[in-house]
């Protein structure tokens, strides 16, 4: 497996945080990225000493969004919806391979449910990739759990990563990084245009998690 340097901007939260450890734990380096690289640098402190004894593993550090992002090959955006389109517009993104996993979601008295993008048109993803234009996006890593990600599980094999996006080569590279996660190679699951379908999809893995009191992901059979 290829060593990526990858910046996860929202590193501090439960998924960045939870994604940082499965990437260090596959051997890559990792910098988590927040806007106050002290926060960051708590939070990489304390996915290292999750690390300690396990053979292999890559190191964390911490950063401010911004030197994160200059220091990586693989960008990984982890961020809430909520003020998405201003950070992700005020990074340093040119020339990178930036991965988004964000779900775009609201919640009310009957649950979680997707918002609506762009009119039905868009998506999280297809936003970053417009206020990014010399960038690549990937959508992936939508589906994994943060409770499961901070597990002890050498993977999570029951688990499929589902990869889109426009260029090829960006989405095998994201694939490869899947097998960290799950011990195996992403799925390529077609255009960019298609996170408007994965992301709401994570609102009803919210249902099921709240229905059956467990921690549900997507795993693809025949392929």
């Amino acid at each position: 497996m290829t060593s990526y340097r990858i910046a996860v901007i929202g590193g501090t939260g439960p998924q960045g945080k939870g994604l940082g450890y499965r990437f260090a734990r596959g051997g890559h380096t990792v910098v988590l990225g927040s806007r106050a690289a002290e926060k960051a640098e708590a939070t990489a402190a304390e996915v290292t000493e999750r690390l300690t004894g396990l053979e292999g593993a890559g190191t964390v550090t911490g950063a401010s969004n911004e030197d994160a992002c200059g220091q990586a090959d693989l960008v990984l955006l982890a961020v809430p919806y909520d003020g998405h389109d201003d950070l992700v517009a005020s990074l340093p993104l040119a020339g990178k391979v930036v991965i988004s996993c964000v779900n775009p979601l609201a919640f009310d008295k009957r649950g979680a449910h997707g918002q609506v993008i762009d009119g039905g048109e868009g998506s999280a993803a297809e936003s970053a990739q417009r206020l990014q234009p010399d960038a690549t996006v990937v959508g992936a890593f939508h589906h994994v759990s943060a409770v499961t990600l901070w597990g002890d599980e050498e993977f999570l094999d029951g688990e499929d990563v589902l990869v889109v996006g426009d260029k090829t080569e960006a989405k095998e590279q994201v694939m490869e990084l899947a097998a960290s996660v799950t011990g195996r190679p992403g799925i390529d699951s077609g255009k960019l245009r298609l996170a408007r379908q994965l992301e709401p999809l994570t609102a009803v893995l919210i249902s099921i998690n709240r229905k059956y009191k467990t921690h549900s992901g997507i795993r693809i059979h025949g392929v």
